[in-house]
């Protein structure tokens, strides 16, 4: 076998969204994806939001998602470093996938050097101006007090809850890509590398806003949007000398 050299970021599927029409062939080509990248994927970083809705009780985890589970399961088994960052959407994994699969969660910012190049790494709804509302969202969503009352409702009626909420921003325009979309992002990054206390990043890696960019930074680095898997299914490669930012011909 060839030496696994490359790391693939990728972020925003939203396995399992009521909006998609055939979660059968999504979920298909998500697996076939990481079938793809087995050869030579040495790491991969998935930034957030890669299951529309998740959420573990004590003894009982949703239905769903085997195929890509299992994909997953192999990368994993054959030695590939998985790191699964929490996002919007599947911020409720908790010990269950980490262990049965075999991947790092990660929660919020994470900095760290790959191949001699400094990375930062975030979701994207954590980091620079966030709106009033959305950060008491956001908190709501992470208090523990919230979760073990949510935990109460019986599944049949929180499932189809989350699934409705989905539906909803997205009809109101919460994933639909607009012009000015990562303007937040990329004003979050030129600031941290202006920053004279903060050491410089070379790439600044997020997903969450659905659009696909990568645009150096006239403070030095790069800056990487992921793009989404409901439309675009995009990804970034990094080979160790170079990032690229790439869509996937199933």
């Amino acid at each position: 076998m060839a030496e696994r050299t490359t790391t693939y970021f990728i972020s925003d599927i939203h396995l399992g969204a009521s909006y998609i029409k055939d979660p059968r062939a999504h979920e298909k080509r998500v697996v076939d994806f990481l079938h793809h990248i087995a050869p030579d994927c040495k790491r991969l970083f998935l930034l957030g939001d890669i299951l529309d809705y998740w959420w573990e009780y004590r003894t009982v985890v949703p239905r769903g998602f085997t195929r890509f589970f299992g994909a997953l399961a192999e990368l994993a088994d054959s030695g590939v470093e998985i790191t699964w960052f929490k996002g919007n959407h599947d911020i409720w994994i908790s010990d269950y996938l980490p262990n049965e699969i075999g991947f790092t969660l990660h929660d919020g910012t994470m900095v760290t050097e790959l191949d001699g190049r400094r990375f930062l790494m975030e979701h994207g709804d954590g980091v620079g101006r966030l709106p009033w509302s959305f950060r008491k969202l956001r908190a709501l969503f992470r208090n523990r007090t919230a979760q073990r009352l949510y935990a109460a409702i019986h599944p049949r009626w929180t499932i189809g809850f989350a699934h409705s909420w989905s539906s909803h921003s997205r009809k109101k325009g919460g994933y639909t890509p607009t012009e000015r979309a990562g303007d937040n992002l990329i004003d979050f990054a030129r600031a941290y590398n202006a920053d004279s206390a903060n050491e410089k990043i070379d790439y600044f890696i997020f997903g969450h806003c659905h659009t696909l960019l990568q645009k150096s930074l006239p403070e030095g680095g790069e800056i990487i949007i992921l793009g989404d898997w409901i439309n675009r299914f995009s990804y970034a490669k990094w080979d160790g000398k170079t990032i690229k930012t790439c869509i996937f011909e199933s």
